[in-house]
């Protein structure tokens, strides 16, 4: 029985596990500006090769999201003893909004309901604290992340071209903001 309780303190563990995706397909970012307008199109495609994205665990970004848990807007899932999903949110007091720093889920529980649990717990906490809505980041490269997202609930709300360098648009790799609006 999965098992959805409050992550109080955050382990090298934790960010160990689920810490990779691997992806079939990405959106192709293009940017358009001229003087009179100015827009940016995804575009689904197929890749000839699977996209693999692993994360980097350090002890800086351990100390940095701990500070985050100390919010109480945090949750962990468990399939008895195994942990099974994460989700570590970070209150933005001056726009309303829970942001929602890391979301993971095993890939061995996957498809099973822990993710949508996981977020429903996040989006019914951020309603009884009077949130306006509920942020993910993701890449234009984690297309099960952004297909997740879509189903349950949440809308394509931004890109942004250079979130994570200044090279994002041209490495193919930038932010894609996903929302879920509560009132």
């Amino acid at each position: 029985m999965i098992e959805v309780t409050t992550l109080n303190e955050l382990t090298i563990e934790h960010l160990r596990f689920a810490n990779s995706f691997v992806s079939h397909e990405v959106y192709s970012v293009e940017g358009v500006e001229t003087e009179t307008e100015f827009g940016i199109t995804l575009q689904r495609r197929e890749l000839a090769e699977p996209y693999e994205k692993r994360w980097p665990v350090s002890e800086q970004l351990l100390a940095d999201y701990n500070r985050v848990i100390e919010q109480g807007l945090s949750f962990e899932a468990f399939d008895g003893d195994d942990l099974v999903g994460l989700a570590i949110a970070e209150r933005e007091d001056w726009n309303g909004s829970l942001m929602v720093r890391e979301f993971r889920v095993a890939e061995s529980h996957r498809r099973r309901g822990i993710g949508r649990r996981l977020m429903d717990r996040i989006a019914s906490h951020a309603r009884s604290q009077g949130f306006r809505t509920v942020v993910c980041e993701t890449q234009n490269t984690n297309v099960p992340a952004i297909d997740f997202y879509r189903r349950i609930g949440f809308a394509f709300e931004g890109v942004d071209l250079s979130f994570y360098t200044n090279q994002d648009a041209l490495v193919g790799e930038v932010a894609v903001f996903m929302k879920l609006k509560l009132a």
